[in-house]
């Protein structure tokens, strides 16, 4: 069974984490769409760490019988690893399109200085 200063730590710190995307959305620090990994993120680990029974379920069915908890840490690991292959695609496509920029500033710097 989950420890119940686990689950109040755990459901602790979804909710500040929740807190803190509604803030740099709130201040416009952080896109809707970006945000909206972070709060899924917040709600599943929220209510994981809230439901011990449900936690305990899926550590039942992924085999993990010492330490249920551990669970909480493969899901936050796997949200983390979903947002930043997100972050790295469109990193990936700003970058084409900053290559794809330049190339264009050049062209009309080069069409200025020709007088044409």
């Amino acid at each position: 069974m989950t420890p119940v200063k686990v689950s109040i730590a755990a459901s602790v710190a979804s909710v500040i984490l929740l807190l803190i995307v509604f803030e740099l959305i709130r201040s416009r620090r952080l896109r809707e769409r970006y945000a909206l990994l972070w709060l899924l993120t917040g709600v599943v680990l929220l209510v994981l760490s809230a439901w011990r029974g449900g936690l305990n379920t899926i550590a039942h069915w992924v085999g993990v019988e010492t330490y249920p908890p551990a669970i909480l840490f493969a899901v936050a690991s796997l949200f983390i690893l979903v947002v930043l292959l997100h972050y790295s695609t469109v990193i990936s496509k700003l970058s084409d399109q900053n290559s794809l920029l330049a190339q264009r500033l050049a062209l009309l710097e080069e069409k200025l200085e020709s007088g044409g």
